[in-house]
């Protein structure tokens, strides 16, 4: 995953207040959750030695997006007096945090949209199509197209041998007219958001036009057929569980997949793991894709530079008399190196093999 998207969050050279705060909204009393989680991050942040500025930024814009239903969270970053970076996630963090740190600290932001494809979600019957397109990093759809097309004989009847037989032939064209411009549509949906993976669902008779018409002219995206439909708000509910569920499948099947590169990579020499061997690879910009693991409990402390923002060492003496160091976390410290030297991202997933839960994939 590319990560030029949090490079303003390194605009500055003043401490940054991170939040991370579950803002779902599916609770009766969600808005009084929210407050009280935003109480105690203010809390903590004071006690922190946030500066009152920074706090009445947040004071200002914590709360997420109220208009999104469901699990969602939000990752928020001040510095200065001057909001950074406000990103609304996906899913919830595993747990709410504040943190004031020389440096911002966005690796939940890293890992929620890393967990994210862009995908087009397609339900289907005989009367057309609902198609949605949403990018990686999209909560709602960037494009969505809905298809009603001729219904005209679309239910075949009871009737005379001759007669049957002709509106059978008359309900299989419209069928068949109506997936057409249904399929046309996906392809614009998937183009749009340069779709990993197509989901479709609804009417099974639908569902198989529309598959003849892809196997015609596949497209550029892994194409997954779920359950639900667009008949009701039950079918449409089912379809949201489906989507999800195979979105979540699809994201631990790549995820996989870099693993087992990695894997091959090590043994090759052309990847490393553990924090000092990553470390050294950042600072000379050979990493091609920092790993890390999303638990970072036990994360010692690096130094970093305020100069080259690549450089870290473990102990203030490798950054000799550099007047700008100062040391932090090792997982924000690396997650710097890599965004402003122009690596990409990817998690390990449970359970990690890897040492220290850091690993990088190497330029070649």
């Amino acid at each position: 995953m590319d990560l030029a998207f949090l490079q303003p969050l390194y605009a500055g050279d003043a401490s940054v207040v991170s939040v991370h705060l579950d803002t779902s909204r599916g609770a009766h009393d969600a808005d009084k959750q929210i407050e009280l989680r935003r109480r105690a991050a203010r809390r903590s942040l004071s006690e922190q030695g946030a500066p009152e500025a920074d706090l009445a930024v947040l004071d200002d814009i914590v709360g997420g997006a109220p208009e999104l239903p469901g699990p969602k969270g939000e990752a928020l970053f001040v510095s200065a007096g001057r909001l950074l970076g406000a990103f609304t996630l996906v899913e919830p963090p595993a747990a709410d945090s504040a943190q004031v740190l020389p440096v911002p600290d966005p690796l939940g932001v890293a890992i929620d949209r890393d967990h994210q494809l862009p995908h087009v979600v397609v339900a289907v019957d005989r009367e057309g199509a609902d198609v949605e397109a949403y990018p990686a990093t999209g909560h709602e759809p960037t494009l969505r197209r809905t298809f009603n097309g001729s219904t005209l004989h679309i239910t075949r009847v009871r009737a005379g041998a001759e007669a049957q037989a002709s509106y059978h032939r008359r309900t299989v064209n419209v069928w068949t007219e109506n997936t057409g411009q249904a399929v046309d549509d996906v392809r614009a949906a998937a183009a749009a958001v340069e779709a990993a993976v197509v989901l479709i669902a609804g009417d099974p008779k639908a569902v198989g036009l529309l598959r003849e018409h892809l196997a015609a002219r596949p497209l550029d995206a892994e194409v997954v057929y779920v359950e639900g439909g667009r008949t009701d708000a039950s079918a449409r509910e089912g379809l949201r569980a489906s989507v999800d569920a195979a979105m979540h499948e699809a994201m631990t099947v790549r995820h996989r997949a870099v693993l087992e590169r990695l894997e091959a990579e090590l043994a090759g020499g052309r990847a490393l793991q553990g924090i000092p061997a990553v470390k050294e690879a950042l600072a000379e910009g050979r990493v091609e894709t920092l790993l890390l693991a999303a638990d970072r409990g036990g994360d010692p402390t690096l130094y970093a530079s305020r100069r080259d923002p690549r450089v870290l060492g473990t102990d203030s003496a490798a950054l000799g008399e550099d007047p700008t160091a100062f040391s932090a976390p090792a997982a924000p410290l690396l997650l710097r190196s890599a965004v402003l030297g122009g690596a990409s991202f990817t998690e390990i997933l449970p359970p990690t093999r890897c040492t220290d839960g850091v690993a990088a994939l190497l330029r070649y």
